[in-house]
């Protein structure tokens, strides 16, 4: 059977480095990290690219999340491309329309639009060496010779295990499927979650709802964000003077990173700082000591991810917004039923609840060496070497993958990084002909035991809370160093931790 699309063979019959091809490259999702895998893997020769994305335009969590209020907490001129900077972003931190917008106008610029199929998902990956058939929604069956996974981590929303859920009488949706079609206008809203989502949304309709009960589990630490509208002066300035635009999204990642990561990971001066800078805002913002104290956790600051909103806390102090920290005891027709017997009635209810962050690539079915599944190797907790590779995976690369470098940052230039890397292992097979490269088993269980030393240290750890970054056995699936380190590995990658091996067909 010949499969073929447009007149392509799909199925390669050796190794693209001893064969004097391009590779045949799959890239999975058209986010950000894909957007960006495209466009740097062009720049450096490597054509033969196919992007696949389930859904019908580019954009990824900026594309599927249109709530009100949305933004970035990471500065604009931090979250964006460091080849494509833009002078011209209107805010210090970006509202989400802008960003997608921004998006396009890179891949439109760079041309990625070309490279990528959409409305079609990935099934299945099967590793077939030296080579990885893939299998879309359409049943369209293809080999390659890399994969490259950039499906991100805020995908699949995470749904609250709360009895009577679907016996709702209202509408109810998750912050990550918004209902731009239901007015809020008068209503009776309730949200569940006081995480980010929740408290950028809580801010944005306060002063349209009729009525707003905010459920709240656990107390997050808040700092204020600074925002900020940049006038034409200075985005004037951004295009003509020389490295400013460089200068400036170096410092707010300097800023960023030494101000939140060196909080988290055993700097307790600087800990201490950040926790007294939020409870000093939060006493600015809240004069009644008694909602203070709701709202105060007792947990240390940095444990999860640190919240900036300037919003949340004015909004929590209207007439017509209630914060309710009974617990939830079920979910009725009428509304939500309090642990105190209440039932707080509801027009509309709003799930602010989050994603399954540990999902990754799943649910397409991944196939390695000797039929092993990527969710039996995951079985206890999802892990990889250095976020990226995986042994007895090879030849597939996951962008934000377990174990990376989240937190309080851009997982723009994280990507970026970790494409970098790719290039290079890319270029190390073509100079020395192999076909089949991934991480030796003895790299990634050394590379994982100091993880899983040194996280022991952090506030993930220790803080007193639990938070996303907990993986199933409650250990904080995260990097427990300096971004920075990371960047070093990625931009300099030790190849003594990788196989690289000659064809060795396998199928």
């Amino acid at each position: 059977m010949n499969m073929s699309v447009s007149g392509k063979d799909l199925q390669p019959t050796g190794a693209w480095t001893t064969e004097g091809r391009q590779p045949r490259i799959a890239i999975i999702g058209a986010g950000f990290s894909g957007i960006g895998a495209l466009i740097k893997l062009r720049q450096q020769g490597y054509t033969d690219l196919t992007c696949f994305e389930k859904a019908g335009e580019i954009g990824g969590t900026w594309r599927d999340n249109h709530y009100p209020g949305l933004s970035c907490d990471v500065p604009s001129h931090f979250y964006s491309y460091s080849f494509a900077l833009n002078p011209d972003w209107k805010h210090r931190f970006s509202y989400g329309p802008e960003i997608l917008a921004y998006m396009n106008q890179v891949a439109d610029k760079y041309g990625a639009k070309q490279d990528i199929r959409f409305n079609c998902g990935v099934t299945d990956l099967t590793y077939l060496g030296p080579q990885w058939q893939l299998t879309t929604e359409q049943g369209d069956v293809e080999r390659f010779d890399l994969v490259i996974a950039a499906t991100g981590v805020l995908v699949n929303p995470a749904y609250p295990d709360i009895p009577g859920l679907d016996s709702f009488a209202g509408e109810q949706w998750h912050s990550a499927r918004w209902r731009d079609d239901v007015p809020l206008k008068g209503k009776r809203v309730g949200i569940i979650g006081t995480g980010s989502t929740a408290c950028q949304i809580v801010g944005a309709i306060a002063g349209d709802v009729g009525h707003l009960d905010v459920f709240q589990r656990t107390p997050h630490w808040i700092t204020s964000m600074p925002q900020k509208q940049y006038s034409a002066t200075w985005r004037f300035l951004l295009r003509r003077v020389p490295g400013l635009q460089l200068a400036i999204r170096n410092f707010m990642r300097w800023l960023m990173e030494h101000t939140f990561a060196r909080a988290t990971l055993g700097d307790e001066k600087q800990q201490k700082r950040v926790q007294d800078a939020c409870l000093a805002f939060l006493k600015e913002q809240i004069p009644d000591p008694e909602l203070r104290a709701r709202v105060t956790p007792d947990y240390k600051a940095t444990c999860k991810r640190m919240i900036m909103c300037s919003d949340y806390y004015p909004a929590l102090q209207q007439d017509n917004v209630e914060l309710v920290t009974e617990r939830i005891d079920a979910v009725v027709p009428e509304g939500v039923k309090t642990g105190d017997g209440k039932v707080h009635e509801l027009d509309i209810l709003l799930l602010a609840t989050g994603f399954h962050v540990s999902d990754f690539i799943l649910p397409t079915r991944v196939t390695g060496e000797n039929g092993l599944e990527l969710s039996a190797f995951w079985r206890e907790a999802p892990r990889a070497h250095r976020a990226l590779t995986f042994p007895g995976f090879p030849n597939f690369f996951m962008l934000e993958g377990p174990t990376g470098v989240f937190g309080n940052t851009s997982l723009i230039d994280i990507s970026e990084h970790q494409i970098d890397c790719v290039i290079a292992i890319l270029d190390k097979m073509k100079r020395d002909q192999v076909a089949v490269v991934a991480p030796k088993q003895e790299a990634y269980e050394a590379y994982n035991q100091a993880m899983s030393r040194d996280i022991g240290k952090s506030t993930w750890a220790t803080g007193g809370c639990d938070s996303w970054y907990l993986d199933a056995t409650g250990t904080p699936n995260i990097y427990p160093w300096l971004p920075q380190q990371y960047r070093e590995d990625m931009l300099n990658p030790d190849f003594s931790e990788y196989r690289f091996e000659p064809l060795k067909v396998a199928v």
